[in-house]
Parts: structure tokens; sequence; C-alpha cells
């Protein structure tokens, strides 16, 4: 499946999207610690990005864990852009900020940082 480029529009799913390509699979407890944003709307944005090519999930217990698709040359091309400032540098440092002081990651993410 081709992603669909149009789901960039929003600078929620862009700071998703950049997020997943450097901590690698997170799951819907982070997005939500690091976005501050509430459950719901983070699972919207999840299952849209994941209808639209951009992602892939696996449950684990009661949580869902997304990661990167895999992208045609572009798409990653694409990532490589968000990554490298298309999401402002700020909002990135107060995400991941945000993603390093919550309690409650999982342990792949805790022994993947250490």
């Amino acid at each position: 499946m081709e992603p669909n480029v149009d789901l960039l529009g929003d600078p929620t799913r862009r700071t998703i999207l950049a997020l997943l390509a450097v901590e690698g699979e997170v799951c819907v407890c982070e997005f939500v610690a690091a976005l501050n944003e509430l459950q719901p709307s983070v699972s919207r944005h999840l299952a849209l990005l994941r209808e639209g090519g951009w992602i892939t999930s696996r449950r684990e217990g009661t949580w869902m864990h997304y990661r990167l698709a895999r992208l045609p040359g572009w798409g990653s091309s694409l990532l490589d852009a968000l990554v490298g400032g298309g999401v402002p540098a700020e909002t990135m440092r107060t995400a991941r900020r945000r993603l390093a002081a919550f309690a409650g990651r999982p342990r792949r993410a805790l022994v993947r940082s250490a």
C-alpha cells in the first residue's frame, strides 16, 4: 500500500511519525505522555496513520504498540525531512523530554534507552 501523503497535513501526525522515526516502537501510553494529548485523540491519529499506510501496530496485553511501516523511498525521505526540521525542533525536544520523564514506559523502551 502506498502511504497517503494527505495525512501529513496535521502537525500532531507529523510529530507522531517523527517520534517513531527516532524512537522506533512507541505505545499509545507513551504518545499520550509525549504529546500531552488525550488518549482518544492520539488513538484516532494513530488509526488514520495505520489506515493510510504509514505505520503498523501490534498488541501487547492491553496496549497497542506502533512502528513505521515499510515505506517507499519518497516516504523515507519525507520522514527524514520531518526529523530534520519539518517538525519544529522545540516540539520534538518537548515531546522527547516528556517521553523520557514518563514513569509508565514499557520495559522494552527502558532497556533500549539505557
